[in-house]
Parts: structure tokens; sequence; C-alpha cells
């Protein structure tokens, strides 16, 4: 069953280009709550980071399994499998 989420990323800071927030809707295959959830209790990165890894690495992997046979892509897609795979097996020391 695909999960829908709602992508909201907004500029801050004193320097803003623009105001407006870039706002889209993604579907995943994978519960990204679930694997933020891993990823914090495996420590793979520090805390502050494991939402960003998270959620930058499951989209970038969805696009990149849609996409794993065209040219640009596909070369690419063993070693994102590869890194997901030891990702899952990480057991921190």
């Amino acid at each position: 069953m695909p999960h829908k989420y709602r992508v909201a990323v907004e500029e801050i800071g004193d320097e803003v280009d623009t105001k407006e927030p870039l706002v889209f809707e993604v579907t995943n295959h994978d519960n990204l709550m679930h694997i933020l959830k891993l990823v914090q209790e495996k420590t793979v990165v520090p805390p502050e980071e494991a939402a960003e890894l998270t959620v930058g690495l499951k989209l970038f992997a969805e696009v990149l399994l849609r996409h794993r046979a065209k040219p640009l892509f596909a070369d690419f897609f063993p070693h994102v499998k590869e890194f997901m795979l030891q990702l899952k097996r990480y057991q921190p020391q």
C-alpha cells in the first residue's frame, strides 16, 4: 500500500529570496515515519540529521526506482540499492 506525503520546504533566514514555500505531494512505497524511527534508533547520523537523511534518501530513491531503466539512472541504481541494504543491516558500534 503506498503512503502519501505532502512535503514543504520554506526558506528561512535574513536573506530570503521568496516567501513562498515549495510544496509538493509524493507517494512512497515505504512508511517514512517508520523508516525515520529506525534510522534514529540505529543512530546512523546525529539525531538532528536523521529526518534530513531519511526524507532526502527516500524521496531520491523513489524517483531513482521509477526511472532505473533510463541511462542516467541505470548505472547509479545498483549503488543506491547496495547503500540501502547496508543501511538496513547497519549496527551501531
